[in-house]
């Protein structure tokens, strides 16, 4: 991998832990369990990568 790619990824995953963090601190504000709140956060992680993934896949 080139190290522009490499850079791309690790951004991506920032992105995508932020959106997590992001939608865990929501779910919880709005008096869901911790565990709800984790569940949420990994769909919403997931389906950022997800949707990144996809775009790669669909460039190349």
């Amino acid at each position: 991998m080139s190290p522009l790619q490499i850079l791309s990824l690790l951004l991506a995953l920032s992105v995508a832990l932020h959106v997590g963090v992001a939608a865990a601190f929501f779910a919880h504000r709005t008096r869901a369990g911790i565990t709800q709140a984790g569940r949420m956060a990994a769909v919403a992680t997931a389906t950022v990568l997800g949707i990144y993934l996809a775009g790669v896949a669909a460039y190349r």
